[in-house]
């Protein structure tokens, strides 16, 4: 069975992953954790866990169960004190508390989803994407950055992490076993490139023997690919 790994986050990915689904590959999911938006930012400042968005979505595009717990994962609460989150995001957050590690969070989310394939975060650590503009300005945290891209036009000259980031241990090994490895499509600055720049990745990627194939968006991105 041919081994397939996907690097990136959000709905690209949730994409990507969806489809592959439906073939008979092995499939493997590196996923960005420097997201900090919306609910997973709430979850990631007040309870210190890892952020959940991205690997949520990523669950639920290979999971095997019928569409209510697919849509239960999915389901984000419009009133209350909840308002805003995610019931997946809420569930993968108390997982971690639980079980200690957010590693093993993702596998026990794994196994209640019957999902078909692996989901690894890019990094274990908890780490921050930072940007620094053409204009001089640097900003933290993807919702931020986005938003600069957005209001202001502005054009990215670096990004790195914060703190620094080790990739994944098992993440390498999975790069290196790989008969194809696939850059999903989405953000490019925001989803994807947070997941590049873990330390460790592209090393993995220069010494991968697979075919790299990044996915590109049907339309340009302002900021990001135009």
């Amino acid at each position: 069975m041919k081994k397939i790994v996907v690097l990136g986050g959000g709905t690209g990915t949730f994409t990507v992953l969806s489809g592959l689904r439906q073939f008979p590959v092995s499939i493997t999911a590196i996923i960005s954790t420097a997201d900090d938006g919306g609910s997973t930012g709430v979850l990631r400042d007040e309870l210190g866990v890892l952020p959940p968005g991205d690997v949520r979505q990523a669950l639920v595009a290979l999971s095997e169960e019928g569409p209510l717990l697919r849509d239960l994962m999915s389901y984000r609460f419009e009133e209350g004190g909840l308002k805003g989150h995610s019931f997946g995001n809420l569930f993968l957050s108390a997982l971690e508390k639980v079980t200690g590690s957010f590693d093993q969070a993702v596998l026990e989310a794994s196994r209640v989803l019957n999902v078909r394939g692996t989901i690894l975060p890019a990094t274990r650590d908890n780490v921050h994407l930072v940007a620094r503009f053409t204009d001089g300005t640097e900003l933290q945290g993807e919702h931020a950055i986005e938003h600069y891209i957005w209001e202001h036009e502005a054009q990215v000259e670096e990004m790195w992490l914060t703190p620094p980031a080790q990739l994944h241990p098992l993440a390498a090994q999975e790069i290196k076993d790989a008969d194809l490895i696939i850059c999903a499509p989405g953000s490019l600055l925001t989803s994807l490139v947070p997941t590049l720049l873990v330390e460790g990745m592209r090393e993995a990627l220069a010494t991968a023997k697979a075919p790299i194939v990044l996915v590109t968006n049907i339309m340009t991105e302002k900021g990001h690919t135009d």
